[in-house]
């Protein structure tokens, strides 16, 4: 079939699977272009590696350091007449990719929040790789049924206290408004930190301790954002942000006991505003991403997932070097982001964006320009008008 972009709201319905796997490329270009990460993790498990940061961790591990890589997602394959998801194809091409070159690599497709993927993955680990010695926690998803009470939660974007109003784009229409979304009850926002806080990940570590499959030393690290004052309401003071302190609770009480049990470590790092499909879904975020493009590109800062994960493994983790911590003992990797000059100019221009100059005083073409990215569109070297085979098994 001939396979064209279908955007509908924040999502594309399509995906391109030559188109992802060129995007899967660029990622291990840039990856072995910068050199080898020295004294990298040899077993590395990813939570969530089919796309973003998780996928990005995944390329990092393998091709900065020769890691063996265990992936852990949900996507959906292919069906008649329907593309996979953009993850489906990204773990196909990633695995690909890395056997060529003498790398293992094992993919597990199911719901991570559940009891048997969690069964499956310490059989493989056991069978195939030996200790775990780097665990990335990257999950993003809408929903979770609890392993243990059988109870589906699913996870808001509301603020907290009271309504909140500000600007927002869609991306699609570049069309600038104003969005007020109502704030979120508590049973919302215990549900929210259900599914996006840190009890699985915990669940997770637990189940590799159980089966004595962590090495001495292993590393375990999730992701967060915390983002400029013009997103706190949304994101940092609403019902995801009460979801990350939970996330920050696991990251602590991790570390401790891999501490006790072999002076290993465990920690949040605070990544980039980055597009990516579950950013799209915020109100607000994408024209502040527009405008962060903006900022960094001219200032020569801006970073994708592949370069912040290469930046992350290389500065932060190995290469002889150690985390640096922040107060609140999470590693910043939104430092460019975050400086002070970066973020004035970004206040400057947020107030001035109509529907009118959008394309002058953001990024919104490179916005847009990633968004299909993510979806396998607009990749040099890809005829999207020749007929192509969406099934493509997963080995």
């Amino acid at each position: 079939m001939i396979i064209k972009p279908k955007v509908r709201g924040f999502v594309c319905v399509t995906a391109h699977p030559a188109g992802c796997a060129a995007h899967v490329q660029e990622q291990i270009d840039y990856v072995k272009g910068k050199g080898p990460i020295e004294n990298g993790p040899r077993n590395a498990l990813i939570i969530g590696a089919s796309t973003g940061y998780g996928l990005g961790s995944r390329v990092a591990a393998a091709f900065g350091s020769g890691a063996k890589t265990l992936g852990v997602f949900f996507e959906r394959p292919s069906e008649d007449g329907r593309p996979a998801t953009p993850g489906w194809y990204n773990s196909i091409a990633f695995s690909q990719a890395a056997r060529a070159a003498g790398l293992y690599a094992a993919n597990i497709n199911g719901d991570a929040f559940s009891d048997d993927v969690k069964k499956q993955t310490m059989e493989i680990i056991a069978r195939d790789m030996g200790p775990i010695d780097l665990v990335v926690y990257s999950l993003a998803s809408p929903r979770r049924t609890h392993p243990r009470t059988g109870v589906v939660h699913k996870s808001t974007l509301q603020p907290l206290g009271a309504p909140y109003t500000n600007k927002t784009v869609d991306t699609d229409k570049g069309i600038v408004s104003e969005v007020t979304i109502q704030p979120a009850d508590e049973a919302a926002t215990a549900d929210t930190v259900a599914v996006m806080g840190g009890e699985d990940w915990e669940m997770w570590m637990q189940a590799l301790a159980d089966a004595k499959l962590l090495a001495p030393g292993a590393t375990a690290m999730a992701y967060s954002y915390i983002g400029p004052h013009h997103t706190w309401p949304i994101y940092k003071d609403g019902t995801i942000g009460r979801a990350k302190i939970d996330l920050e609770r696991a990251a602590r009480a991790i570390d401790a006991q891999l501490k006790a049990h072999g002076h290993g470590r465990a920690f949040i790092s605070v990544n980039k505003a980055l597009v990516t499909q579950a950013s799209s879904a915020i109100p607000v975020v994408p024209l502040y991403i527009s405008i962060l493009y903006k900022v960094m590109k001219e200032m020569g800062l801006h970073e994708g997932c592949a370069e912040q994960m290469q930046r992350l493994f290389a500065t932060h983790l190995y290469n002889g070097r150690s985390p640096q911590f922040d107060s609140e003992g999470r590693v910043r990797i939104d430092d460019w982001e975050m400086r002070p000059d970066v973020q004035a100019k970004v206040a400057a221009i947020w107030p001035q964006v109509t529907t009118e100059n959008l394309a002058q005083l953001t990024d919104i073409a490179g916005y847009r320009s990633e968004f299909l990215k993510l979806f396998g569109f607009g990749l040099p070297g890809i005829d999207y008008d020749a007929d192509i085979e969406p099934h493509v098994p997963m080995a």
